[in-house]
């Protein structure tokens, strides 16, 4: 499970491939993946920039490795547009390194932290992960678990919170439960299979044919192949249902809860372009009111505290970071454009 795999590709980004082999920035530069605006994987590209200033609750980190999540590709195209609402910048992001999962080594600390020295290896949440060096907040940081690798440390901190939040606040998950997974095959879902057992739960994970044997390698129950079956069926009801990434009507997915069960929306690519997913989560929450379900939605809180909850079930092998691909820092627009058809399996580790 925790085994990467260098992908076949033919051409590649050159622009960047040719950008990264020019001469190795010295003194006070970097390399990085910037945006100067919103759009597809054409506004991507490899610039030296300054290494990045630290705050006084923040550390330096010079960057092993970067995970993949699709929140990056929300921060790139700027869609739906809501988030630019919420702060990440109208015309183009705030910080135009891309790049939020990360895992390096402690070079440099703010005046105000207390957790980390100059040398610690960390693995977290940072502010423009795809460089050579990164800032992040203390608090957005944990220690690295031992047994992990830079790259499956780093594929770690955006999914694996999203899971265990989502189970265990959202959805109140109790050992014995019958627990429906959709979109079992993708980053946030194979860690949410393995916390799911991890809690004593009966797990039955949805995927597509060519996903099948990884969840279930991954300690599902069951597997549902959705081009086959149909969860929906109104045979098998679910105590807890996780909804990844899906765009399946609510009433759908309420057809397979339980009379009492809970339903979270864990995200969503469909919808308008102001709200996409978004705009099922909260007709979700409104409808919870009228209904004996509860019917609610996951905000995730981006905090070292569960890093460290994640951390022991780690070191205990109850979950293993399944890395499908990696990539160099040159062909993150490839990565992202896996990422963007559907085919990546597990979480896509960008090295630096």
């Amino acid at each position: 499970m925790g085994s990467t795999k260098q992908p076949a590709r033919t051409g590649g980004t050159t622009t960047l491939a040719a950008d990264l082999a020019n001469a190795e920035p010295t003194g006070d530069v970097m390399r990085a993946v910037v945006q100067d605006g919103y759009g597809s994987t054409d506004v991507l590209r490899l610039a030296e920039i300054d290494k990045p200033d630290v705050a006084a609750n923040e550390v330096l980190l010079k960057v092993h490795a970067a995970g993949m999540d699709r929140g990056t590709w929300h921060i790139m195209t700027g869609r739906p547009y809501l988030i630019r609402i919420l702060g990440f910048g109208f015309r183009g992001p705030k910080n135009p390194v891309a790049g939020l999962d990360v895992a390096g080594t402690v070079v440099a600390v703010g005046p105000d932290v207390t957790r980390f020295q100059i040398g610690d290896d960390v693995f977290g949440i940072s502010r423009g992960s795809y460089a050579e060096y990164a800032a992040a907040r203390e608090d957005k940081l944990a220690h690295k678990p031992a047994g992990l690798s830079f790259e499956q440390a780093a594929v770690v901190p955006v999914s694996g919170l999203t899971a265990i939040q989502a189970l265990r606040d959202s959805g109140r998950i109790e050992a014995g439960q019958q627990v429906l997974i959709i979109g079992a095959s993708g980053g946030v879902g194979t860690y949410a299979v393995q916390l799911a057992k991890a809690f004593g739960a009966e797990v039955t994970g949805v995927s597509s044919s060519a996903k099948v044997d990884l969840v279930r390698s991954i300690g599902a129950d069951h597997v549902i192949d959705y081009t086959r079956e149909d969860f929906a069926d109104g045979v098998h009801r679910y105590d807890l249902i996780l909804d990844i990434g899906g765009n399946s009507r609510l009433s759908r997915l309420r057809r397979a809860l339980a009379p009492r069960g809970t339903l979270v929306i864990v995200g969503g690519e469909e919808g308008g372009r102001w709200t996409g997913g978004f705009g099922r989560q909260i007709r979700a929450v409104v409808l919870s009111l009228f209904v004996r379900q509860r019917l609610t939605m996951v905000a995730v809180k981006e905090h070292y505290a569960d890093l460290e909850s994640l951390s022991p079930l780690i070191d205990a092998g109850q979950v293993t970071p399944f890395i499908g691909d990696t990539y160099p820092l040159a062909e993150v627009p490839d990565a992202i454009r896996q990422l963007e058809a559907g085919h990546a399996r597990g979480k896509t580790a960008i090295t630096i």
